[in-house]
């Protein structure tokens, strides 16, 4: 990826034609349209689709402008494809800050600061402006230009501000110090030093929630909102002028003396350009992210267009070659294609044997096997954010919502919850497969919405997850049915959890799998997730294990070395059997696993299971082994879970399994097997549905939950005294008088006689060999929801 650039041939912001002027700031209206300011005191118009110029409004003589921000396109409410923004704020070195229609109209100019307004922005939400200046302060002014409020009274210049993704915070320079105030009266500022120089600029990523700066010591760095250095550059020749993240947070600008950097966002960069353009002052990136624009020392514009961004996937590789043009190569035979598109390139996704393409107003969908007939269709807003494929559809996220889409074209579905913010969605906060689609709400980063992708309702119960931590990453499983449809959630803590998408009427079960999870990733074809933590990846060959038997789940955990590949590589995909990591210096590299449990999982998914056990015993591999284990057990094929279970030596698991097999009705077995995978409630419920009231009752004494086992008898008329009997014995082991008040009432009007009761038992046993749907299994196992004594 890198920055086509281009220069006007000769500076149109010129004073008297003889001395050029420093340009101070840019802006941009529409994608096609730029305005700049200079010390010229002119404010310019550029259109960039006919390469005309014009002069908007001259300022006063003493007005000389040091920063311009259009007011957000988001808060002005209206159509989709309104037409950019409508006023804009400058601020000037003669104290004032001034409201400027796009038409040139100056509509008020407000006393703001005693010496130079150094800077100011509109919030995201646009009910606000701040405003920086020489004297140190930092006030907060209404939409119409009324003071509300002075945050802050330093002695030193305020050079750069910036809003917190929800208009709550503002960020501040403060010598080389950064400062986040709250706009609540008496809140604690948080500050730290960030430079060993002047801060000079900085900006906070609106989507991923990070905070940029530079300074007079030549660096850039990257830091979260607890003021942890997450990147820092060396150092540069000249010090660091301007920074700018892109809308979507993917990647950042950063402008010196002859120098425009593109970075990503976790501070590696793709592109360095040396322009003659003097000291860049100024960055502004267009809505749809694909161009950026920079007030250039000399008195010139410099304009660029993001290109050359390159996708992999399997054998196919696509290039953005200019701003309207694609190349996809496939690498096995080399053939080539060249895709025209007639607007620009805003977004590329490949995968799943698709390449989606949206641009400015349409989207192109072309199948691997065609390159030459791409279904297309128009899109109601011209700036897409993100691109996120699964195998039978796609999902688009632009500024006003989110919609899943087949591979033909066709509207599936546009999920959406209360307050949602679609355009501060990214790959980390909304993740889709085949049936569902997750997204992580931004107004409590608790909660995960859960959605049918073929309706947009909600799934399950209809209440969204709800984690104990903040959710910073989700992801879903690509495999297998909707009703074991598994989510994975990293959170603050960096832990790793997994939970079931659809529960109906049962508690959530949130697990853990690892801590200090750097970034994961599901497999595209199995059900595997792999993880990179602290100098190690790692990959769980069935996590769905833990759903099953914890104690199988580090059996079925292969971990990697990581220091091979670097320092902090990264997980940006799982095809196959390979894993692809990029660099800290943002090479991309594959390495890859064993091949077999891929194998694996497809002959568990198309009940080979016979074919399954032979490839174990072919490889003689403990995880493999463990992995089939649960498989079965998940499955409840008997057989095949006792043969994998005695091979990795759980005696008392095989021996477990005998006993259930012999249980002559299919329900108590699969109820067993529901105990066998920690699931009491489901295994009550199986019981309770096919009418076994007796082996409900007996379940419940096997689990000492002699509350809910006297509950069961009474309510069902039936083996009270049983429920008694055993509990006296229970207490008499331990030499212990009841205490239970509902036990000891029932005690007084209930004789326990054993023999009524053996006979009892014994006659319930007999029934469920009588049962129409009874095996013929032996009578020796008939009696195993018996408990001992």
């Amino acid at each position: 990826m890198r920055l086509k650039t281009t220069l006007q041939k000769e500076p149109k912001h010129i004073l008297f034609n003889l001395n050029n002027k420093l340009v101070s700031c840019v802006g941009w209206t529409t994608p096609d349209e730029v305005y700049s300011c200079a010390d010229d005191h002119h404010v310019l118009k550029w259109n960039l689709t006919n390469n005309e110029t014009v002069t908007l409004l001259d300022l006063s003589k003493d007005c000389f402008p040091t920063s311009m921000h259009w007011f957000p396109k988001s808060a002005q409410g209206g159509g989709a494809k309104k037409a950019g923004s409508d006023v804009f704020s400058l601020t000037s070195t003669d104290g004032k800050f001034h409201l400027i229609s796009r038409t040139g109209r100056v509509e008020k100019s407000v006393e703001a600061h005693k010496g130079a307004v150094l800077c100011g922005r509109w919030s995201y939400d646009g009910t606000a402006l701040v405003t920086g200046g020489e004297d140190g302060q930092v006030k907060i002014w209404s939409r119409s230009g009324m003071l509300r409020s002075t945050l802050t009274q330093n002695s030193i210049p305020v050079y750069s501000v910036a809003w917190s993704p929800d208009s709550d915070q503002v960020l501040f320079t403060n010598g080389r110090q950064l400062v986040i105030k709250p706009l609540q009266a008496n809140a604690k500022p948080q500050m730290w030093k960030a430079h060993e120089g002047i801060i000079l600029c900085v900006d906070w990523n609106a989507v991923g929630n990070f905070i940029l700066s530079g300074a007079e010591d030549k660096r850039y760095k990257v830091w979260d909102t607890y003021g942890r250095q997450l990147y820092s550059s060396s150092s540069h020749e000249y010090p660091i002028t301007s920074v700018a993240w892109t809308p979507d947070g993917e990647m950042f600008a950063i402008g010196s003396f002859n120098t425009l950097r593109l970075c990503d966002r976790s501070g590696w960069s793709y592109a360095l350009e040396k322009p003659n353009t003097g000291s860049i002052f100024n960055i502004a990136w267009s809505s749809d992210g694909t161009q950026i624009a920079g007030a250039c020392g000399n008195g010139q514009i410099i304009f660029g267009n993001v290109i050359e961004i390159r996708l992999e996937w399997k054998n196919f590789e696509a290039t953005l070659t200019a701003s309207k043009q694609i190349n996809v190569r496939n690498v096995m035979n080399d053939a080539t294609e060249k895709l025209d598109f007639r607007d620009r390139v805003i977004k590329v996704a490949l995968g799943y044997n698709h390449l989606v393409v949206a641009t400015s107003s349409q989207c192109y969908i072309y199948n691997t096997k065609n390159w030459n007939t791409p279904m297309i269709f128009d899109l109601k807003e011209g700036s897409v954010t993100l691109i996120k494929q699964a195998e039978k559809h796609f999902l688009l996220v632009d500024g006003t919502g989110v919609y899943v889409f087949s591979y033909d074209g066709r509207l599936v579905c546009s999920p959406r919850y209360q307050g949602m913010k679609a355009e501060v969605l990214n790959q980390q906060t909304i993740a889709i497969c085949n049936d569902t689609v997750a997204i992580r709400d931004k107004t409590d980063e608790k909660v995960v919405y859960v959605f049918d992708a073929q309706t947009g309702k909600t799934m399950g119960d209809g209440k969204p997850i709800t984690h104990k931590v903040e959710v910073m990453d989700i992801g879903l499983d690509q495999c297998g049915v909707t009703a074991e449809r598994r989510i994975s959630l990293v959170d603050k803590n960096r832990d790793l959890f997994i939970t079931s998408v659809r529960i109906f009427g049962s508690e959530r079960k949130i697990i853990k799998l690892a801590n200090m999870i750097q970034t994961h990733v599901w497999n595209d074809e199995t059900n595997m997730l792999a993880a990179m933590t602290d100098g190690k990846i790692l990959v769980w060959y069935y996590p769905n294990a833990v759903y099953v038997d914890k104690d199988l789940l580090p059996k079925t955990l292969y971990e990697k070395d990581s220091s091979e590949f670097g320092k902090a590589p990264q997980l940006v995909g799982f095809l196959g059997s390979h894993l692809i990591l990029r660099r800290s210096e943002g090479s991309l590299i594959s390495t890859s696993i064993t091949s077999y449990p891929s194998v694996l999982h497809s002959y568990v998914m198309s009940n080979k299971w016979d074919d399954a056990v032979r490839l174990c015993r072919f490889v003689k591999e403990d995880n493999l082994w463990a992995c089939l284990a649960a498989m079965a057990t998940y499955a409840k094929d008997l057989n095949t879970a006792e043969i994998a279970y005695a091979a990795i030596q759980e005696a008392d698991k095989v021996q477990f399994i005998i006993s259930i097999k012999e249980i002559p009705v299919k329900e108590a077995r699969n109820a067993e097997m529901a105990l066998l995978c920690g699931n009491q409630q489901d295994a009550e419920a199986i019981l309770l549905q096919a009418g076994l009231i007796f082996r409900a009752i007996m379940l419940n004494i096997q689990l000492y939950n002699w509350d809910r086992a006297l509950e069961l008898a009474v309510k069902n008329k039936t083996h009270v005294d049983t429920v008694l009997g055993y509990r006296q014995k229970f207490l008499a082991r331990f030499d212990k008088p009841e205490a239970n008040k509902r036990y000891l009432q029932y005690k007084e009007g209930i004789e326990i006689d054993w023999d009524k009761i053996n006979s009892k038992i014994e006659m319930e046993y007999q029934k469920e060999r009588e049962r129409p749907a009874a095996g013929v299994g032996p009578t020796a196992g008939s009696r195993s929801g018996a408990v001992r004594t």
